[in-house]
């Protein structure tokens, strides 16, 4: 462990406690300070902060040596159950809205561990720590609307005994915090309402899922288009049908172009079987052509496109060979082509490039840095980010604060997901099927799903300048019924995916959708 974790140390904090470094106990609200938080980074042991418990275990709260930036850190632990908090009242303020920043560590488990704002003249305002198991720190941020001249920064653990939390560079400044985008990719939800799927509210009021999500929060519906798919899924005349259905409810969408008759990924980018003899100069022109008369139908029929995707996790190209990663400049005339077409029908659309590199920050360097010198346009950098397979959060945030900062552009997760059970619905084997695959501090739960994607949103929430646009969940309505299956092609194949859906194997919509609403 990487806070206060066993019976040595305990004499070292009894030795800290005589020497003052323990915060004071003082009840609640007591520490007041001017418009500036002090001791932000702990170097002054206690000073300036107060410690509250209820239950009189102010000792859970003391400063150590092993800070992030400096040589000390605040830190909760104790041998026994504990609640905590460290805080500081900051009075004097003008009217606004003011952002809490701070880098945090945490064992997890805890009942709760979380930053907040609050007594500032609103409902307070929390952001959870979430568990890093590797050690590395985390920057978190929350912000909340000051009305009355003061506010309460508020450092919390309500924890088991042993379970320990970090806490360390503090700021505090005017400045509002929150995503734009909070989407679910909905792609194959025409196809599992045709073959009979059940959708039910968290009380079991039975619904359209597109309608249940949004009521959750959701605000934006991404949809994957193929070009010529076997099962008739996925095409033109299905993503022109589910757009009405989003815009119906107020919802954006965002068109997600594979340039293939079935899945694009980093494995495999196949050209459409009416692309396959063409060569580079007339893929461009096809790559043109298919975007424009997607995206011109959709605003033709009133539902203009807010964002595309030009190419789905191409990390290694796309309509591979000629489009390859090994021929930049071939597939930058292909990247550029479609992002002319998407301007050509409306100006406003963003255009986004998307890799599967949430954690990955050289393979994004590189990879972006080939696409600027090529001068490929793009508005928008998004990334999939599945916790068992693309780094730790700490990697996604390192990840993501740099390719917004490198480029200028604002950052997104385009796919995300987490399963919320490890048991199988249709026989066919998950792909997250076993305990060893699941990230560390995150149960296969519907608890465990929902901290997993609040984790996530607060990662991205956190990078600097506003640049963190948002997250979209991948397939949260893809469920396990008879014929909705994973290959367009087979109609007997079956869903590896249904164990990472928001909606649960009783068909009602899982905890984890609530974070949709979330600031």
């Amino acid at each position: 462990m990487y806070g206060t974790t066993h019976g040595k140390k305990r004499a070292a904090v009894l030795a800290a406690s005589l020497s003052g470094l323990l915060l004071a106990a003082l009840p609640a609200h007591a520490a007041t300070t001017a418009t500036t938080p002090v001791n932000t980074g702990f170097e002054s042991g206690g000073s300036g902060w107060s410690t509250y418990s209820a239950g009189g275990q102010n000792a859970a709260s003391f400063t150590e040596a092993g800070g992030r930036s400096g040589s000390t850190r605040l830190s909760h632990w104790s041998a026994s159950a504990y609640t905590v908090e460290t805080y500081q009242h900051l009075t004097g303020l003008t009217g606004g809205t003011y952002t809490l920043s701070a880098w945090v560590r945490s064992g997890g488990g805890q009942n709760s561990a979380y930053i907040a704002l609050r007594d500032c003249g609103g409902a307070e305002q929390r952001t959870d720590l979430p568990p890093t198991a590797n050690g590395a720190w985390i920057r978190l941020v929350t912000s909340v609307k000051v009305t009355g001249g003061s506010c309460t920064i508020s450092l919390n653990s309500d924890a088991h005994a042993g379970e320990w939390a970090n806490f360390d560079d503090i700021t505090f400044g005017k400045g509002s915090t929150g995503i734009s985008v909070k989407g679910g990719d909905l792609s194959t939800l025409p196809k599992n309402e045709a073959h009979g799927a059940v959708y039910r509210g968290a009380s079991g009021n039975t619904g359209d899922a597109m309608g249940l999500l949004k009521s959750a929060g959701m605000n934006y519906v991404r949809l994957k288009v193929w070009v010529n798919p076997a099962d008739g899924y996925n095409d033109k005349a299905h993503v022109l049908a589910m757009a009405k259905r989003a815009k119906a409810l107020g919802m954006k969408i965002l068109v997600d172009f594979h340039y293939s008759d079935a899945w694009a990924d980093p494995g495999k980018q196949n050209k459409p079987a009416a692309w396959a003899g063409h060569g580079y100069a007339q893929l461009k022109k096809d790559v043109y052509d298919h975007t424009y008369d997607v995206l011109d139908a959709l605003k033709a029929q009133g539902t203009t496109a807010d964002m595309v995707q030009t190419g789905n996790e191409i990390n290694g190209g796309m309509l591979r060979p000629d489009g390859s990663t090994d021929n930049w400049t071939q597939l930058a005339g292909l990247l550029t082509s479609g992002a002319n077409a998407a301007k050509a029908v409306s100006s406003g659309t963003k255009v986004a490039l998307h890799l599967a590199k949430g954690g990955d920050n050289a393979g994004t360097r590189w990879w972006f840095d080939n696409a600027v010198a090529q001068k490929v346009p793009f508005d928008v950098i998004a990334l999939s980010y599945y916790g068992y397979w693309h780094g730790s959060l700490s990697d996604l945030q390192t990840n993501l604060d740099d390719a917004a900062s490198r480029y200028g552009k604002p950052v997104m997760i385009a796919e995300t997901a987490y399963a919320h059970t490890l048991a199988d619905a249709d026989g066919l084997e998950n792909n997250i099927a076993t305990a060893d695959q699941l990230v560390p501090g995150y149960p296969a739960t519907p608890a465990g799903q929902a901290a997993n994607l609040r984790d996530v949103m607060n990662v991205v929430e956190a990078v600097p300048g506003g640049r963190g646009l948002g997250v979209v969940y991948w397939e949260p309505a893809w469920t396990a019924v008879s014929g909705s299956g994973w290959d367009p092609a087979d109609p007997a194949s079956g869903n590896a995916w249904e164990n990472q859906a928001l909606f649960g194997y009783d068909t009602k919509l899982l905890p984890a959708a609530k974070w949709f609403s979330h600031r």
